[in-house]
């Protein structure tokens, strides 16, 4: 007596292959789509952190909206932005940072610290990228250097 083939297995295989095949796809697809995502973050350089596109230009606009923008920045950059003494604040000047043309405006003002004392005069330099504000610079050692400040009545009267 001989045997049929049995189609039951064959059909088992096909089954088996089919689903590989799905799973190789996923995995694969998974794959390209992280490749993608990775060479989109990607920039190919480290120059730390940075909240606007650098894009390298040495002619940069005159930053229009500078005192809006730094006073916006400073009331989450400050821990008490209320109270704020004798605040001054210089006019956009270009000035050499990281190698490269940016404009800066060095503000400078007697804030109180958590003990809610006046802790003394500090001075800060907002950096500004392509006309926007980009970064709050602590060590203004070469920045704010023989600067001319302005009253900054707007600092002053900063609230929460």
């Amino acid at each position: 007596m001989s045997k049929k083939p049995n189609a039951m297995p064959q059909v088992v295989d096909f089954i088996g292959m089919r689903c590989k095949l799905v799973t190789y796809t996923r995995s694969v697809a998974l794959a390209l789509v992280a490749l993608g995502l990775a060479g989109c973050t990607w920039t190919g350089g480290s120059d730390g952190l940075s909240y606007t596109a650098d894009r390298g230009i040495e002619n940069q606009p005159y930053p229009a909206n500078y005192r809006p923008e730094l006073l916006a920045l400073l009331r989450t950059y400050l821990n008490d932005p209320t109270g704020i003494r004798d605040a001054g604040i210089s006019e956009p000047a270009q000035k050499e940072v990281g190698g490269r043309r940016r404009y800066v405006v060095c503000v400078r003002f007697n804030a109180r610290n958590a003990g809610g004392r006046y802790a003394g005069m500090t001075e800060r330099a907002g950096m500004y990228v392509d006309g926007r504000l980009d970064r709050i610079i602590e060590n203004t050692e070469d920045l704010c250097k023989g600067v001319t400040y302005a009253a900054f009545p707007e600092l002053e009267r900063l609230t929460r």
